[in-house]
């Protein structure tokens, strides 16, 4: 019996979850585990920041439970209930499951010693480590998020992020401003949005003459939702040694916010 760790989905919150996991596949042994607690394990690891060896064992076997967390991300199903769960959040709020504004941002965060693969130094920032591509919708609801070293430059990775989002057509099919800030500004990458995606990008710039922290349109949303990965160990910095594993772990820390609401 697993401890009521806080990390944990309350039954209500898994009964929403559990319609939308893939079933077993067929033939073999018939599925043991409990699904319930394969999650509950993911979502501390999250929560809590630890290793996959180190989770607790009351819950199943950390090789059984990275297994589905691996599958899971290989088959897209981590995604895939993050933009149901998305939808319903949105619905429930009175908007349209597809938005008509989005705002882009990006976030740099460093790297545990361990990790090599695609990290970079970004001096705007001064770190070391990988960049967080983010498109929000107007509520701070992920749409879509690609992490890349952080020495890819914001028009750059936007240009990526954004081609990505162009692809969830269903998604993003009443989509027709980008909000960005001054590191997205010039006509270069203001253009090809608007020839390659048909949306219009709108900057948001700091007062040249203000001091200290500034409430700005729009801006402020994707902050709040960098601020909510916080409550997430996990998240802090960078541990992963794959970048789609580090995506993945965000649509998860968004799932759990966002089933909480639900429930």
């Amino acid at each position: 019996m697993s401890k009521e760790y806080t990390s944990n989905l309350r039954r209500e919150e898994f009964e929403l979850i559990e319609p939308l996991l893939p079933a077993a596949k067929p033939g073999g042994r018939p599925r043991s585990v409990c699904l319930h607690a394969v999650l509950n394990g993911i979502f501390y690891l999250v929560v809590q920041g630890c290793k996959w060896r180190d989770l607790p064992s009351d819950f199943p076997a950390w090789q059984t439970v990275y297994t589905y967390f691996r599958n899971w991300r290989e088959d897209g199903t981590w995604q895939a209930i993050h933009d149901r769960l998305r939808d319903w959040n949105r619905v429930m709020a009175g908007r349209a499951a597809s938005p008509s504004e989005v705002i882009l941002d990006s976030q740099s965060v460093p790297t545990s010693t361990m990790v090599h693969e695609e990290v970079g130094y970004d001096a705007h920032k001064a770190t070391k480590g990988r960049k967080r591509h983010t498109v929000v919708d107007t509520l701070g609801l992920v749409m879509c998020v690609l992490v890349t070293a952080a020495s890819v430059q914001e028009r750059e990775g936007g240009k990526r992020v954004l081609a990505k989002l162009h692809q969830m057509r269903d998604q993003v099919r009443r989509l027709y401003l980008v909000w960005v800030d001054g590191g997205y500004d010039g006509h270069p990458f203001l253009s090809w949005v608007m020839d390659t995606l048909g949306w219009i990008v709108h900057a948001v710039l700091r007062p040249q003459e203000t001091k200290g922290f500034v409430l700005l349109k729009k801006r402020w949303v994707v902050e709040r939702t960098f601020g909510w990965w916080n409550w997430y160990r996990r998240l802090s910095q960078d541990y992963e040694y794959r970048p789609d594993n580090s995506e993945a772990l965000i649509y998860i820390a968004m799932i759990r916010i966002m089933v909480r609401r639900l429930a």
